[in-house]
């Protein structure tokens, strides 16, 4: 380890972490670009083989970012594609980005560092940095934009410029370092660990944009809200905003096991997907309509009503059944698509009905400022369910793309263990330490 990494983790001061040489390489998972056609027509494309770790060149600073030694991670869907090289390599992204030329030309190289979640310690500003320090403790969003931008300034998300870190750009999360955009962060929640802090960003954001924010679908008091996939990283938070804001959550599982830990989460209404007849392969729109009565119906008999929001980041298994069973005026709001990106409903019900759906992704700052501090204020937990070390990431990248895991993966970089990183065990007292990790 070098001799920075070991200051930061000594706990230095930011004169002494000044004092350290930033090293000239560090240890990241990444992907190689000689590796994009490995899989072929393999059908399990086991993301093991492409995920690497090891040591890759440091990068220069530009003006208006920071370095992050970054003491945990997490894995988010978007490393399962990146490993699968579906659908279609982020070399290619990183090729389009590095044509502007200036800074962004470090990002093209032949080795991409994934992750798009991280929390840890600013280590270096670049001159035009303003408002963090060395020293400071933050967690990163995904939301990686150009403020000189105009749209911008009326949306983060709105700007032709608009990357996810980490997934369309380079130096992402999963490393012992990490090059952000000071526009990224925000100040890590002082009561979590490190590994706690780094899987709220990307899910928990996200699905605060989706459901609370502006341009979502601005839930209420009372609103039913039925959330597919529930324990997953995004589900797990979306239930926690609805029950936040005075909804009532229908959480649909795939397992008992699953429905258990949904049930710790506080979630009013859980649905095994098995019991009702709905399985992992993408129904027919006859298929969809059918399976949306029986959804429904048990809809129904536990809340008496259908529901006035769908949270779907599913696609193409659940998307016809979401626009069917949503009730009269209802929204369908999707920020993914994880199993196939080609819907197929009968738009009878949409038009006839007067539903809406509505096109999400990720969140910008404000979103991500505002999702934080309810994560400050105790009203939002981590959804974190298990954690490996950074050499172990194929395995853990594996949990994921086999939908194996609950919640949150998270991933260890220059934390040695779990539990690291409090500095308000006060707060964590209060808030309760067991209430703060209901997935592990």
């Amino acid at each position: 380890m070098d001799a920075l990494a070991e200051a930061v983790l000594a706990g230095a001061s930011p004169d002494e972490l000044m004092r350290e040489d930033v090293p000239g390489e560090y240890l990241a998972a990444y992907l190689h670009a000689d590796d994009t056609r490995m899989f072929g027509d393999v059908p399990d494309k086991d993301v093991r083989r492409s995920l690497r770790v090891g040591r890759v060149p440091m990068p220069e600073l530009a003006p208006d970012e920071a370095l992050v030694a970054v003491m945990a991670s997490s894995v988010n869907y978007n490393t399962v594609w990146s490993a699968t090289f579906e659908p279609l390599p982020t070399f290619d992204f990183l090729r389009r980005f590095g044509r502007q030329g200036g800074y962004a030309a470090r990002h093209d190289r032949p080795h991409h560092v994934l992750g798009s979640d991280g929390a840890g310690v600013i280590v270096r500003v670049g001159a035009g940095v303003r408002h963090w320090r060395v020293g400071d403790h933050v967690v990163v969003s995904p939301s990686y934009v150009d403020d000189q931008e105009p749209a911008t300034h009326a949306d983060g998300m709105l700007g032709a410029e608009q990357r996810v870190w980490g997934f369309e750009t380079n130096f992402g999360g999963l490393a012992h370092y990490a090059v952000v955009r000071v526009n990224q962060l925000v100040p890590k929640p002082a009561h979590l660990s490190w590994e706690e802090a780094a899987s709220v960003p990307l899910c928990g954001s996200t699905a605060y944009r989706m459901l609370v924010g502006d341009r979502g679908a601005r839930i209420k008091q009372g609103d039913i809200v039925l959330i597919w996939g529930a324990t997953g990283g995004l589900g797990a938070y979306a239930v926690q905003l609805v029950k936040a804001g005075g909804g009532i959550p229908v959480g649909v599982v795939s397992s008992e096991e699953k429905a258990r830990a949904l049930r710790r989460l506080g979630c009013d209404v859980v649905i095994n997907r098995n019991d009702i007849g709905l399985g992992h392969r993408v129904p027919t729109p006859e298929e969809a309509i059918a399976l949306g009565k029986q959804l429904g119906r048990r809809i129904r008999a536990e809340v008496g009503e259908d529901p006035h929001v769908v949270f779907d980041y599913i696609g193409a298994a659940t998307f016809g059944i979401s626009v069917f069973v949503v009730r009269k005026g209802g929204t369908v709001i999707t920020c993914g698509s994880s199993t196939g990106y080609q819907h197929q409903y009968d738009n009878r019900y949409l038009w006839m009905h007067l539903k809406r759906i509505i096109g999400s992704h990720a969140a910008n700052w404000q979103e991500l400022q505002e999702c934080n501090r309810l994560v400050q204020l105790g009203k939002l937990v981590p959804a974190l369910s298990t954690v490996f070390p950074l050499d172990e990431i194929g395995e853990a990248a594996r949990l994921v793309q086999n939908n194996g895991h609950t919640g949150k993966v998270g991933v260890l970089c220059l934390a040695p263990h779990t539990g690291l990183g409090v500095t308000d065990p006060a707060s964590r007292a209060r808030f309760g330490a067991d209430r703060l990790t209901p997935l592990w």
